[in-house]
């Protein structure tokens, strides 16, 4: 049976170290974190990467679309010196390097299907062509996760047996239609849209409930007060301190 953990790492670690990078897993894996989050969309030729924006222009100030730039630009980017001098030379990694580190570390990961507009379906294919390929049988299955319900229909197409969240903002009013539909284990809300009677709502419907992005102690030990099982946080190593 799935089950959320109580802390998750978002973007890796991204108040700590680049994010979406393979600094910011080895960061959260340093810091004794089991689960990170992180996004994937695809460069211009269909590589699939982790990346959040659909501009490559705030973390690697290449001021282009991701969704027309060919991996071997993408591949040459700097995505950690808009960060901190200390992670210059970072690079944008394929999912296929971001996976083989995960494993390496022995982390958990929630893949969130990040696609730019129109590529919803294709992401998510080429995105679980590559976890499909790589994931090994024997280790708990990775989290597939995204606000694109398109997307999430692919999962279910392709890995069944893998669990999936449904990510919304304010849940719709058809977000439990939409879960059941797709096989959903977890929905993941903005912290801001949890209320204790939500948050009751969603987990008597069967469903587990992560809060996205919680960085504040207090805000997280009332969330937790209220019922949600997973913090989804750009600060591990605080939150981890302040609910454990």
């Amino acid at each position: 049976m799935f089950t959320l953990p109580r802390v998750m790492g978002h973007r890796g670690a991204a108040g700590a170290a680049p994010e979406n990078t393979l600094a910011g897993l080895r960061h959260a894996a340093a810091i004794g974190l089991s689960w990170v989050e992180f996004d994937v969309m695809l460069t211009g030729d269909g590589v699939p990467v982790l990346f959040h924006d659909d501009m490559l222009t705030r973390t690697t100030g290449h001021a282009a679309p991701m969704a027309g730039t060919p991996h071997a630009v993408v591949r040459t980017l700097d995505a950690g010196a808009w960060f901190h001098a200390d992670h210059a030379g970072e690079g944008v990694p394929t999912l296929e390097a971001a996976l083989a580190e995960v494993l390496t570390l022995g982390l958990r990961a929630n893949i969130e299907i990040k696609p730019t507009p129109g590529t919803e379906r294709e992401t998510a294919v080429a995105a679980l062509e590559v976890l499909i390929r790589c994931w090994p049988p024997d280790r708990p299955p990775p989290l597939i996760s995204s606000f694109k319900r398109a997307s999430l229909a692919v999962a279910l197409e392709r890995a069944p047996q893998w669990p999936r969240a449904l990510i919304v903002r304010r849940p719709p009013r058809d977000w439990r239609r939409a879960a059941v539909d797709l096989q959903c284990s977890a929905v993941h809300a903005s912290a801001r849209w949890l209320s204790k009677r939500r948050v009751a709502e969603i987990k008597q419907a069967g469903y587990g409930v992560a809060a996205f992005t919680v960085n504040d102690p207090s805000r997280a030990r009332k969330l937790i007060a209220r019922g949600v099982d997973c913090l989804i946080t750009d600060e591990p190593a605080l939150i981890l301190t302040s609910v454990n």
